[in-house]
């Protein structure tokens, strides 16, 4: 049988503190909204975050698993609007029920997810190239398709479904919540998922101990943009229509939170969890903002400045760790 590599790497050192960091700064930024803006913490304003949340937290689960493998996925602005506009599409042109055209365009994003998994681990192609190349190829598939059309209408049993409430909490954030909880569970409680971090942190020791490295990294991609692919059925129902610009915001987006959340860039361990309240905390940074009347240029300064905190305070954490270690 074979054993799992120890997944030693340079997060290692911080026993978590780059994950749990995350949660104060959540805290704080609805601190903050409740002190200079407490519109953007009215009910209606806290709905609309968990909704807006709820796919940002699936799309950059996703993410996470990919930097876990020391890659990169920027094809997700081209997953999710490919993904959202596929259902209707395919209802209108084909006929077919909504589960399957549902189904459909899960697999549409696992087919994306292989393609950019082989020309990764087969071809050698740098993950950067790689991803941003086959996102230019689904925006052009999807103008093809579509007959480029600006915009389409979602189904009416879809949208019902990402309006719904439970608990008074929209059903779309129920189902990021689940979502993350089983993909954690995963990869922490699991032989796979402990396979797939030692893959991830030293991908030659994991080599020599027998584990196949590259069909984790394929199947990263796959489940990468099979996340996407989910986060844009969630997206499309809620916003009861999608168009060709649908998933711009999602690609600075899903990166600031996986680094917010304490996952290296340079791979290994991380946390999906982390990830998704640090998602939490970009939609709500961003609806303060836009509560407050700032611009989107501060908008996208506030998000580069949080990433550059993170960065520089995990830096100094790791440093001062290793000094008394």
């Amino acid at each position: 049988m074979l054993g799992t590599p120890r997944a030693t790497g340079g997060n290692a050192p911080l026993s978590g503190w780059e994950y749990r960091s995350i949660w104060a700064a959540a805290a704080g930024v609805f601190v903050l909204s409740a002190l200079v803006a407490p519109r953007s913490l009215s009910a209606s304003s806290v709905l609309s975050l968990l909704s807006f949340s709820a796919v940002l937290i699936v799309v950059s689960v996703g993410q996470t698993l990919v930097v876990q493998q020391r890659g990169i996925d920027l094809s997700v602005p081209g997953a999710v609007t490919l993904c959202a506009m596929v259902p209707p599409l395919l209802i209108s042109k084909t006929g077919v029920p909504l589960a399957v055209a549902l189904v459909a365009t899960l697999l549409i994003g696992g087919c994306v997810g292989l393609l950019n998994g082989l020309l990764v681990t087969k071809a050698g192609i740098t993950p950067l190239i790689t991803t941003l190349a086959v996102n230019s190829l689904l925006l052009g598939a999807l103008l093809t398709y579509s007959g480029g059309l600006p915009s389409v209408a979602a189904p009416p049993a879809l949208v019902s479904f990402a309006t719904h409430q439970v608990l008074g909490v929209p059903l779309v954030f129920w189902v990021a919540v689940g979502f993350v909880a089983v993909v954690a569970f995963g990869a922490g409680r699991t032989v796979l998922g402990r396979r797939f971090v030692a893959a991830g942190v030293n991908p030659a020791a994991a080599k020599s101990a027998g584990v196949p490295v590259d069909r984790y990294v394929i199947g990263a991609y796959v489940f990468g943009s099979m996340s996407a692919a989910l986060a844009a059925i969630l997206l499309l129902g809620y916003l009861e229509s999608a168009s060709v610009r649908i998933g711009n915001d999602y690609l600075f987006a899903s990166i600031s939170a996986v680094v917010l959340g304490g996952t290296s860039l340079a791979g290994g361990k991380g946390s999906v969890v982390a990830s998704g309240v640090a998602a939490v905390f970009l939609t709500q940074l961003t609806q303060l903002l836009l509560t407050a009347g700032a611009p989107t240029s501060i908008q996208l300064l506030a998000q580069a400045v949080a990433i550059g905190l993170a960065v520089c305070l995990r830096t100094l954490a790791g440093a001062g760790a290793r000094r008394t270690g």
